[in-house]
């Protein structure tokens, strides 16, 4: 299936054409969660695939084995693309299943579920940066013009997958609604990698010893990942993502986006954010200091509802 020039428009939201048609979105907003399945929510580029491979290491006590022969599309498939159904049904064992979808897409579908919920947020201003350079080496992907250009459509919302402001409110503020629902951090990841997979583990009831619990650690480190070819998106044919124009997985670090933004579009993105989140109760910081142990975004809901 290449559809690479086609969008489809769903709820007002574009997606990509190529992974993406009006009936795997509308299968999406109608799927039958069982109580055993566990969500990875997310605005694209905010953590995914780290979160993805947190999951497969601590549900495999810490054993690389599934992480480094299967890809992560399949043991983790995105709800709303076309696929997911088939590789559902040949599941066997609790499900993990990821989501770029809206809250108001799929919140509905998630009410009469205890399907565990993690959602995964990261600061606007290195999701944008990201973001970009993932729209030069995706093919499936409009040009993005310059970072200016795609600043400015990013923050009307204008991209695939539509608002950054949108998806975290919406999700964050609908934390209470969900059965058991996970809220972390990718600046949180990034900062204490050990504490936030036994957070994890804790939240999937999945407890690790010391050992186990190294050893996902060290199989879901950033630079472990960068050389997986089941995760760092190698395997994706050249045509439909160009490595040549840049690596999916770049820099991983916090604050990356001082290597792009002026002073000016730093001070348009808080301006952004002061006024769109005015009712959040989420606080963000830019930059991950290196010595503090506290998380850089905090959510005024319990962790879990259970």
């Amino acid at each position: 299936m290449a559809r690479l020039d086609v969008t489809e428009t769903f709820h007002s939201i574009m997606f990509p054409g190529h992974m993406h048609t009006k009936d795997s979105l509308n299968y999406a907003t109608k799927f039958k969660f069982q109580d055993t399945d566990t969500v990875i929510v997310t605005y694209p580029k905010s953590g995914t695939t780290w979160m993805q491979e947190i999951i497969t290491l601590v549900l495999g006590k810490g054993d690389p084995t599934i992480a480094q022969t299967q890809p992560n599309w399949v043991r983790a498939p995105w709800l709303e693309q076309y696929y997911c159904a088939d590789v559902l049904k040949g599941s066997t064992g609790p499900r993990i299943i990821t989501t770029h979808l809206p809250c108001q897409l799929l919140a509905p579908a998630l009410q009469h579920s205890k399907a565990k919920v993690i959602y995964i947020a990261r600061n606007l201003k290195d999701v944008s940066v990201s973001y970009y350079h993932f729209h030069k080496m995706a093919n499936f992907l409009p040009d993005p013009g310059t970072f200016s250009d795609f600043l400015n459509d990013f923050l009307k919302g204008a991209v695939h997958y539509g608002s950054w402001f949108d998806h975290v409110n919406g999700w964050t503020s609908h934390a209470k609604d969900i059965h058991n629902f996970l809220y972390i951090t990718y600046e949180e990841m990034c900062q204490d990698l050990h504490g936030s997979v036994q957070k994890v583990s804790h939240f999937l009831q999945c407890p690790l010893t010391e050992d186990e619990l190294i050893l996902a650690q060290k199989h879901c480190s950033f630079n472990s990942m960068k050389e997986n070819t089941m995760v760092n998106y190698t395997l994706i044919p050249q045509e439909i993502m160009d490595h040549g124009k840049g690596k999916f997985m770049r820099t991983g670090k916090v604050g990356d986006w001082k290597n792009t933004f002026t002073e000016e579009q730093s001070r348009l993105v808080d301006d952004m954010y002061s006024s769109q989140m005015t009712d959040s109760s989420l606080l963000f910081k830019w930059e991950c200091p290196e010595k503090t142990a506290r998380p850089l975004m905090t959510i005024n809901t319990s962790e879990s509802h259970t």
